[in-house]
């Protein structure tokens, strides 16, 4: 199905969908837990984005439960705001299925992503915590959608494609600053992901095109080949019965 809302307009949520409000809800939830009960930090330290922890003893959770750490409560408000802010409208025109399949999506992409720059510049006991790298996905498929939407910068009125620009810019130059304590490639990562699916789901690329040719590349070569059966043994007969 063909799905484009480039230029629907955009407006505050009169309601807080179910994907993201479970998802503020675990977020929220487990943040408490962690302040509250300071116990369970070593426990939960073990939930965070750590390069030596997935790529030498495969913790492969971590690229997920990662997104429900934060570290400090403005770590957590800003974070949630942008996923209310964001993923509101796009949970509405999408569903919360396809919703939650491209937060997570965008979240593990960037673990990805910063677990392998982390992994090659040797920072294997790094732990990398927050929804951030999810959250600028929702932060680029707005954009994308909604293009023309007017936000509030700060105290500056810009488009929404600008915004989303200054914020790929910002992470970019500070993912050439690496050790500043914050993970720009993760941010980078989140966005790179969710513009590939973007590209492929809503932006017309025709995944079955590839299925297409191949099925039609299939066919002419067992045409090919039985061209070739009847010329080596077709040939051979005098009397063709009808």
């Amino acid at each position: 199905m063909r799905y484009n809302t480039r230029y629907r307009s955009f407006g505050t949520p009169s309601y807080l969908p179910t994907g993201v409000k479970w998802l503020i809800i675990a977020n929220t939830g487990i943040f408490l837990l962690s302040y509250i009960f300071s116990s369970l930090a070593p426990h939960l330290l073990l939930l965070s984005l750590a390069p030596v922890m997935v790529l030498k003893h495969f913790a492969i959770w971590q690229l997920a439960t990662y997104m429900f750490l934060h570290g400090g409560v403005w770590h957590l408000l800003l974070n949630m705001l942008a996923l209310w802010m964001f993923g509101s409208p796009l949970e509405r025109d999408w569903g919360t299925r396809r919703f939650l399949q491209y937060y997570f999506l965008c979240g593990i992409g960037a673990g990805i992503c910063d677990v392998i720059l982390n992994g090659m510049l040797g920072n294997w006991g790094t732990h990398t915590v927050g929804a951030s790298g999810a959250v600028y996905g929702l932060l680029l498929a707005f954009g994308m959608l909604y293009p023309n939407a007017q936000v509030i910068l700060f105290i500056f009125p810009m488009k929404a494609k600008y915004m989303v620009m200054i914020f790929g810019a910002v992470a970019f130059l500070g993912a050439l600053r690496p050790g500043s304590g914050v993970s720009d490639i993760a941010h980078l990562g989140g966005m790179a992901f969710g513009y590939a699916y973007l590209r492929m789901r809503f932006f017309n690329i025709d995944m079955d095109y590839f299925r297409r040719e191949y099925n039609a590349w299939k066919l002419r070569r067992a045409k090919k080949r039985f061209q070739v059966y009847m010329r080596k043994h077709g040939s051979d007969r005098d009397t063709w019965v009808n």
